[in-house]
């Protein structure tokens, strides 16, 4: 990894790229874009702000973004809460801007190989990264390589069925919201403050994550599972029902080699967005 990537974290309202040399950011910068501009418009700040940070030393060009993405293309559907990126060929247009190799991938994908090259899954082979904000998405490491899918679907396990909807309605933060009329982080607010309402909230959710995790489980098989995202915050005051509901598991060896940790790494949405180069340099997958 002595090459310095660029990666770009595409929120709805926000731009953020950085350098990445040797695991670090040694340059970055973050930037505030109006979501509801024309595609071109768009486009054209995401160009200035690889300007901004791109130098000789720079190989490729990792970008994560919220979004169905065709990834051998590099083609990005209905990017979240930016309605003019409806089908937007990101790869071919960077690629020909810059003419460095450019990777593309969704945001919960980029997560994952970002913890295994900088994170808590760093030495595992087979890894999950679930990330618990506004909505439920996770990335799968699969013999150290990240599989994505025949159509960048592999790991959306929030879509599965549960109770009256789905998991991603149960544990997402605007069900907080929905059904106790007080937001995610107002509640975080409380339990650090040991509100016994708060405390209780949060215990309910870990057994719901646990339910999820059992479909994980059932399906992956993983060694290592990583929450991030803002509801990973919380995980202190959810662990303990979590691992509860965990340990249920009918397979015990499973549940013994299992850890489930929380994210630490601050800036993995670069990470990881430049990570998507690394891993493509893995081009067959780890023995």
């Amino acid at each position: 990894m002595d090459s310095a990537v660029i990666g770009i974290s595409f929120g709805g309202k926000t731009l953020v790229a950085g350098k990445v040399k040797g695991g670090n950011i040694e340059k970055s910068i973050t930037r505030k874009i109006y979501n509801r501009a024309p595609e071109n418009e768009i486009l054209a700040e995401v160009f200035n702000i690889i300007n901004e940070v791109i130098d000789d030393e720079v190989a490729g060009i990792g970008i994560g973004v919220p979004s169905l993405v065709d990834v051998k293309k590099g083609i990005v559907y209905d990017v979240l809460n930016i309605p003019s990126w409806r089908e937007v060929h990101v790869k071919e247009i960077l690629e020909n801007q810059f003419g460095l190799k450019v990777y593309v991938n969704n945001d919960a994908n980029c997560f994952a190989i970002g913890e295994t090259y900088f994170g808590k899954a760093v030495g595992y082979a087979n890894s999950v990264g679930l990330i618990l904000g506004a909505g439920v998405g996770a990335g799968i490491i699969f013999n150290g390589h990240l599989y994505s899918g025949t159509n960048c679907g592999a790991g959306e396990f929030g879509g599965i069925s549960f109770g009256e909807k789905n998991y991603e309605f149960y544990l997402n933060d605007a069900f907080f919201d929905y059904k106790y009329g007080v937001s995610a982080s107002t509640f975080l607010r409380r339990a650090n403050k040991k509100d016994k309402i708060a405390l209780a909230i949060f215990e309910q959710y870990g057994f719901t994550l646990g339910s999820l995790i059992h479909t994980i489980l059932f399906s992956v098989d993983p060694e290592i599972i990583v929450i991030g995202g803002p509801l990973s915050k919380a995980f202190p005051y959810f662990e303990k029902s979590l691992r509860q509901k965990i340990n249920a598991f009918p397979y015990k060896h499973a549940v013994k080699k299992l850890k489930v940790v929380a994210s630490e790494q601050e800036d993995i949405a670069v990470l990881g967005a430049a990570a998507l180069y690394f891993d493509a340099q893995n081009h067959s997958l780890k023995k």
